[in-house]
């Protein structure tokens, strides 16, 4: 078993209250691991978790786990964890779990999942949408797309992503956000392989006409799905948008606890911190080649 056997990886750090007095991980904390990989490979798939389960009416059981030992992590040690689906029955799926340091195989794992009714237990076929998502990624092919448009084509979905971000999660006033530069404004959407909405963003231009500036905002994502992807899709679509109608720069106002995010896909901050809507802000730009 090798690293690059893998679609999905996951790295981790051990830290201190998961290693024992000769500073070597507890056995039970390599199945805290695996658990938590497959946490981000629901993320990886762009699935909302609690939301999918609901629409597929079922929830996944973890029904089996064996577990190989071959060599112990330590304090500090940087391990990759990856998995992958090995196969999918009537009603369960079976996932095959590598805990690497560099090139050298830890532990390794298969752990059992069967799709079930929440309420009675009762295993049920694994739906087919589901099937079908979960091949298509361990094959390579993309698991969201991006539809461009106005508010006209895209509001509805827009709307909900915003919704679940802006106004149940961080409390936004309704009144605060909704304006009427959505109806001006090009609209980004990134959409699952069941047609649910993850994240969205608009770009609308900066100034007079002529200023060669747009100004990216709205940009939110499913809580569930953060780190996933879905926001760098929609900012790459946003701004292939801006190149397109011929803007040279890109500026936005980035929530502080999001600029780490927009630092990584070039953006640097200009001015200080201000307040909009009770929230942090700091305005950050980026030209585009």
């Amino acid at each position: 078993m090798q690293p690059n056997q893998f679609r999905f990886h996951h790295a981790l750090r051990v830290r201190w209250g998961e290693v024992d007095v000769q500073q070597i991980v507890f056995n039970p904390h390599y199945l805290m691991y695996f658990d938590v990989a497959m946490s981000e490979y629901w993320r990886a798939l762009a699935l909302p978790y609690a939301a999918t389960m609901a629409r597929l009416n079922g929830e996944i059981y973890l029904r089996k786990t064996s577990v190989e030992f071959n060599a112990s992590a330590v304090m500090d040690d940087r391990l990759d964890v990856a998995m992958r689906c090995e196969r999918i029955g009537t009603s369960s799926m079976s996932f095959v779990g590598g805990i690497f340091r560099g090139n050298q195989l830890l532990v390794q794992a298969e752990l059992i999942y069967v799709f079930a009714d929440p309420a009675s237990k009762t295993s049920l076929p694994v739906p087919a949408p589901l099937r079908a998502w979960i091949e298509a990624y361990e094959a390579g092919q993309p698991v969201t797309q991006v539809r461009q448009g106005d508010w006209a084509a895209l509001g509805a979905e827009a709307s909900a992503v915003r919704t679940a971000v802006f106004i149940e999660e961080q409390g936004i006033a309704r009144e605060d956000e909704w304006d009427a530069a959505d109806a001006t404004a090009v609209h980004a959407v990134v959409a699952n392989h069941l047609g649910m909405p993850v994240a969205t963003g608009r770009l609308l231009r900066e100034g007079e006409a002529g200023s060669a500036v747009s100004r990216i905002g709205r940009m939110a994502v499913l809580q569930p799905l953060r780190g996933g992807g879905a926001g760098r899709q929609v900012m790459q679509a946003l701004e292939q948008a801006a190149r397109e109608r011929g803007d040279r720069e890109v500026i936005l106002s980035a929530q502080r606890s999001a600029e780490g995010f927009y630092r990584r896909l070039g953006y640097a901050a200009s001015g200080d911190t201000y307040l909009d809507v009770g929230i942090p802000h700091v305005d950050m730009r980026r030209p585009l080649g």
